[in-house]
């Protein structure tokens, strides 16, 4: 199953119900065994199982959060789900609410998905839809923006900046309160589960990850956009049937986003799933895949990426104030100046000093997509050492003595 979602405005409350039904309100031991019987995962990049997320809240009342921030450059499918289905989001935040018995609930989102959000709000406080209350908070324009204890943080006012965290966000989270955090596409499959089932749900996708998922395609290929596919899917497919790509123009894909892992285009038979790509130290991550053409670097493109990176840190810890700048100036002078072993062996040994000891998570997944591009463009390091390039750019002729 491969579709193409549309970003236009989505149906109104009252053909949403057409189509859909009422709004279910299962009580928490239902939710939770339904949610575990679907063997429904995060949709965030985390894949945690989310029955067990729901079920490890702590006693007390609980904050809901939808996580809509989106701060993966590379990504555009919570927006585009929150325009095209912004209903179908509220209906799993609030069955949620509902069931864990939260008085409050919250969609922290990219101001792209404001008003979509707002008018479908407006929509169901005026038909008295939902049990509690659920208002919006836009997330600022950072890639970190979006990790879980930088949403806590932001809701409670403050900046959207990872925490060092000791106690999982679902024991202490929003003024200490219980909270449940989870991506807006997991909500939207909440609310499918609530009223179709464990099984409609499993009856698609593999066997041990289950289910569609929302992948944004971008890159060199004819037909970017958001797509709904079945998990395990051949990669070699999503590009072929959603992105018109001929795959014989694929260098490489760069799967998961900006703390993704590059694959070669090699590797274009593996299944979209934790399972398929684990070979390849990858994982389908918030379901973003961005192919590589023949007519680009990939170290150019990672030195690209981790520049950003490195300004986008919290800049709260040594790997990402020293680390994240450092390793940047290396990847820079890879794709653009004299390479040699030494240059590779320092951003190895540099990769290795920031990996895992950060106050977040940023500097490993920096670290883990550098890591895969040394493997990936090992014959573009090979050439940049010899003062070309494999990539067919405009530089690349020019160092081999052709035109463009």
């Amino acid at each position: 199953m491969i579709r193409r979602l549309l970003g236009g405005p989505g149906p109104g409350l009252d053909e949403h119900r057409q189509r859909h039904g009422e709004l279910p309100r299962p009580a928490l031991n239902t939710l939770t065994t339904w949610l575990d019987d679907s063997g429904l995962a995060g949709r965030g990049g985390a894949g945690f199982p989310t029955g067990r997320k729901v079920a490890s809240l702590a006693a007390g009342t609980p904050v809901v959060i939808a996580n809509g921030a989106e701060g993966e450059p590379l990504s555009c499918k919570d927006a585009t789900l929150l325009t095209h289905a912004p209903h179908l989001v509220l209906d799993g935040v609030s069955i949620a609410a509902t069931a864990v018995g939260a008085d409050s609930a919250v969609l922290y989102v990219h101001r792209r998905s404001m008003a979509a959000v707002a008018t479908a709000l407006a929509e169901r406080r005026t038909a008295n839809t939902d049990r509690c209350r659920i208002t919006v908070s836009e997330a600022p324009d950072r890639f970190v923006a979006g990790e879980e204890s930088a949403v806590v943080s932001r809701i409670e006012g403050g900046a959207a900046a990872p925490r060092d965290r000791t106690v999982p966000t679902t024991r202490s989270g929003v003024r200490k309160r219980p909270t449940l955090v989870s991506n807006v596409e997991t909500f939207a499959h909440i609310a499918l589960i609530a009223r179709y089932g464990p099984d409609w749900f499993r009856s698609v996708g593999e066997r041990t990850e289950p289910g569609t998922m929302l992948v944004t395609l971008s890159g060199s290929l004819p037909r970017p956009g958001v797509l709904e596919v079945a998990t395990g899917s051949r990669l070699g497919d999503v590009l072929v049937a959603g992105g018109d790509c001929d795959p014989r123009t694929v260098r490489a894909v760069l799967v998961g986003g900006y703390h993704g892992s590059w694959i070669p285009a090699s590797a274009l038979g593996a299944r979209l799933s934790r399972a398929g790509l684990a070979a390849y130290g990858a994982t389908p991550g918030a379901g973003v895949l961005r192919v590589l053409g023949f007519d680009e670097c990939g170290l150019e493109f990672t030195a690209a990426v981790v520049s950003y990176l490195a300004d986008e840190s919290a800049g709260q810890c040594g790997p990402c104030v020293n680390g994240l700048p450092r390793l940047a100036q290396l990847l820079d002078q890879l794709a653009f100046g004299p390479a040699d072993d030494a240059l590779v062996d320092e951003i190895r040994w540099t990769t290795g000093l920031i990996d895992g000891r950060g106050a977040c998570r940023h500097p490993d997944g920096s670290a883990r997509m550098v890591r895969t591009a040394l493997n990936v463009f090992a014959g573009d390091i090979a050439q940049h050492r010899l003062g070309r390039c494999e990539a067919l750019t405009p530089r690349a002729q020019h160092a081999k003595g052709g035109t463009w």
